[in-house]
């Protein structure tokens, strides 16, 4: 399993308008085969980013998501908030899950190496 954090840093006068974005996204996602979950977290401190927050059962999975048509269809609508409602870069991170106190029989995420986009 992995998970795949996507560090988002938005301007206040925008969280609104992003928030919106995600409560009306396109779900192309939640078929997709080996997709477990997703959750978009609101970041409390000021000056901290978003956190939009996926789950997948292998890397293989998240990585045919990236690469289908579904994906590029769902992300579409991304480039709809103007540049300055965004602070800074966003920032992905791709995490093996080594360990899961929910399913104590999971097998650890083999090392699969960088992940690089696109």
């Amino acid at each position: 399993m992995i998970t795949v954090a996507n560090r988002i840093f938005v301007a206040p006068e925008y969280a609104e308008a992003f928030e919106e974005r995600f409560r009306n996204r396109a779900g192309q996602v939640d078929t997709m085969p080996g997709f477990i979950m997703n959750q978009v977290l609101r970041p409390v401190n000021p000056g901290d980013p978003y956190v939009v927050l996926t789950l997948w059962e292998t890397r293989t999975h998240f990585e045919a998501w990236v690469g289908s048509d579904a994906f590029r269809q769902g992300h579409a609508r991304s480039g709809t908030l103007p540049g300055e409602a965004f602070t800074g870069p966003n920032k992905l991170e791709v995490h093996e899950v080594i360990q899961d106190s929910s399913r104590p029989d999971l097998e650890p995420e083999p090392p699969g190496g960088p992940f690089k986009v696109h």
